[in-house]
């Protein structure tokens, strides 16, 4: 198979087995002829066998008409019920072509979104999202009747952010489904949702929901530029958007959340961000966002303000687990073992008696096998994978110890550390805390503790350099805002101290709570 070099933007000419193919020109305008514009979709699509053609003709009149769809995707109880019978029953039809074709537009089609076409380069994206197509002998245009349909999955709770209390509706991989999801939790005549379709050849279709009196608007001009710059053939999921649209790529650290939660994305439109809701996966975008941020889960809000303050603090100190204990492992027993406590250092050097590798090597050996472990039980049946991940975890641990090729304490430090891990509630942040914990352990290794604050230091002029949508990913941090950030960043206040949204977002309407006494 040869294939000729051609530009992104021109596709029209294919050499296949050195034989040249014309690709039928989607800017051809409908004919008027019923059978050209047949034999035009069938050339177009090679004749697929799940395109569906239906002609009938029009009461006692001659004229002839033309029903098309793809099956599957289209409703066809909407077809048959509010389309077929209503052509097929109905009466009194004008004998002119023109007018037939405004009849049966005005009068005989019983579904609210019917539209007039007369290019086959808008027919073929409907017809290919879902739509029934209409075409009447001797009119040069078609009628384009919104069918959507088939096989969704249903409204479930979602699998990657479970809460011990909280709704348990989850976004699906339809649309229509989830803006539906987000309207009935958001009725604020101010919610707006802008459509765009992307992708050269999936035309996936993208919306970006946010409040208008809320979000301020040079971040939804620069949303709009960004996803306008869009270019791939095909969208299948939200990470390509995410990828495409963030600041900075090469970052390990995610500049835009991802959540299947409809909850967690009407708060984050509260507080004037943006989401972007993808066609076809159920894990929608959150943006612009900090590092406070990914730490925070609904379920801090849905118990009293204690609890929540508490569960948030133990975050933190898991995200500091989860980055610093094995290079502090390593650094104390490597290089700086005067730090600690005679009594640990003379147990500390009891259990390792017999272990053939250095520590930094005792360490990676065990992190790897943890992520090796992590990732084998992500991708088996979540009833193996559990079982994998738990026993895996205590045969290889004990395996390793009685073999003499790690110690006890190391086996303790990576159950704790993986522990730790878990308790981080975004996935993406999980990963990149994985990451990291890499380049302290060689840092630790090598210069000891100095070589944890080098990279300590090093992650923080990354922190402040970074951004997501123009906002600092520190704050409130650096910059700090003091006002009503500090309320729900390390701590989460009363929602009664909350009366103002967070200041990093910049949003116009800045008044959270209604409190008239003040606001007048």
């Amino acid at each position: 198979m040869v294939f000729k070099p051609r530009s992104k933007r021109n596709r029209e000419r294919i050499v296949i087995n050195n034989t040249e193919h014309e690709k039928v020109p989607s800017s051809i305008k409908v004919s008027a002829n019923l059978h050209t514009n047949i034999h035009q979709l069938h050339k177009l699509f090679d004749k697929p066998g799940d395109l569906k053609t239906r002609t009938l003709t029009f009461g006692d009149t001659a004229i002839e008409g033309t029903v098309v769809f793809f099956e599957g995707i289209v409703d066809p109880i909407a077809i048959q019920q509010s389309v077929l019978n209503n052509l097929e029953t109905a009466k009194n039809y004008p004998d002119n072509h023109q007018e037939l074709f405004q009849f049966i537009y005005q009068k005989y089609i019983a579904i609210n979104d019917v539209q007039t076409v007369q290019s086959f380069d808008d027919l073929t994206q409907k017809l290919l999202s879902g739509f029934t197509i209409i075409f009447i002998d001797g009119v040069k245009e078609a009628l384009m009747i919104q069918t959507i349909g088939g096989e969704f999955r249903a409204i479930e709770e979602p699998i990657t952010e479970t809460l011990i209390r909280g709704p348990r509706s989850g976004f699906v991989e339809n649309l229509e489904t989830n803006l539906a999801l987000i309207r009935r939790r958001a009725k604020d005549p101010n919610l707006r949702f802008q459509t765009y379709t992307v992708g050269a050849r999936s035309n996936t279709q993208i919306v970006v929901a946010y409040i208008k009196d809320i979000m301020h608007p040079e971040v939804l001009q620069e949303v709009n530029r960004r996803l306008e710059t869009i270019d791939i053939d095909a969208v299948p999921e939200s990470g390509y958007v995410e990828e495409w649209i963030e600041d900075s790529f090469l970052s390990p650290f995610p500049q835009i959340l991802n959540t299947e939660r409809p909850d967690k994305a009407i708060s984050a439109l509260m507080q004037g961000k943006f989401v972007i809701i993808v066609e076809g996966t159920p894990f929608v975008l959150i943006a612009p966002i900090n590092f406070s941020t990914v730490l925070q889960s609904p379920e801090d809000y849905y118990e009293r303000w204690t609890i929540g303050s508490l569960l948030r603090l133990l975050r933190y100190a898991a995200a500091f687990i989860a980055l610093f204990l094995p290079a502090i492992y390593v650094a104390l027993i490597s290089i700086q073992p005067a730090l600690l406590p005679t009594d640990l250092v003379f147990s500390i050097a009891g259990s390792r008696e017999g272990v053939p590798f250095p520590a930094i090597i005792e360490a990676l050996l065990m992190v790897i096998t943890m992520e090796l472990l992590q990732e084998a039980g992500a991708r088996l049946p979540q009833t193996i994978g559990q079982t994998v991940g738990i026993v895996g975890g205590l045969v290889i641990g004990e395996a390793a110890v009685q073999a003499g090729i790690v110690s006890p304490i190391m086996v303790i430090v990576i159950a704790i550390t993986a522990i730790s891990t878990f308790a981080i509630p975004s996935y993406s942040v999980a990963i990149a805390f994985r990451i990291v914990r890499f380049a302290f352990i060689f840092a630790a290794g090598i210069f000891g503790l100095y070589g944890i604050i080098l990279i300590y230091i090093m992650i923080n002029i990354h922190f402040v350099n970074l951004k997501s949508f123009g906002i600092p990913y520190s704050s409130s941090f650096a910059p700090f805002f003091y006002s009503s950030d500090w309320n729900d960043v390390v701590l989460r206040a009363p929602l009664q101290t909350g009366k103002k949204r967070p200041e990093f977002t910049s949003t116009i309407d800045d008044i959270s709570l209604n409190d008239k006494g003040e606001t007048e």
